[in-house]
């Protein structure tokens, strides 16, 4: 979410958090239709995955993204009313391999491991950057099954804070 600690700080915790519950249920029927897995929700951030076959199949990753701002956008009267203003956000785009397992002794969690991980979060750091919605890595790219529905622009090369190799950077217009 953009500017979430700004506006957390506006409305309060337990308002903050009450919005939070609803922007949470508004955007997940669009990652049920598109085929995605919630992994984690950290603070204000929803972790969406799938499996590779089924991310690509359709463009469900983007599609999912998209359908998604529609359905915050479709509930904007709500937000207004209620809370003073629309919560946007932004993603990162990327796909790796991850290690999946249980952990911990006193709690235990399924958790995922693996690069892909922190270069997606350091990919979506970059929409500010930008100054996009989106950003997506050129190996996902590779992959997608490229459609009309979709303009990509590359965003160029970028060094991404703890990798040696450059990566290269896309959104869509």
């Amino acid at each position: 979410m953009k500017s979430s600690t700004t506006i957390a700080e506006n409305l309060g915790h337990v308002t903050y958090f009450e919005m939070l519950r609803e922007y949470y249920a508004d955007l997940s029927n669009s990652i049920l239709e598109y085929s995605g897995e919630i992994y984690q929700y950290v603070g204000d951030e929803i972790v969406v995955t799938w499996k590779l076959k089924t991310g690509l199949t359709n463009n469900n990753c983007l599609q999912c993204f998209f359908a998604m701002k529609a359905a915050i956008k479709k509930q904007s009267n709500k937000y207004y009313e209620k809370f003073d203003l629309l919560p946007e956000f932004k993603a990162g785009f990327h796909l790796g391999k991850v290690t999946t397992g249980e952990i911990g002794v006193l709690k235990k969690e399924i958790i995922f491991t693996g690069d892909v991980l922190n270069t997606t979060a350091r990919i979506q750091a970059l929409c500010n950057t930008y100054q996009v919605d989106l950003v997506l890595s050129g190996h996902l790219i590779k992959k997608l099954p490229l459609s009309s529905a979709f303009q990509f622009q590359a965003l160029g090369e970028s060094e991404l804070r703890g990798r040696d190799e450059k990566i290269e950077l896309y959104t869509i217009i």
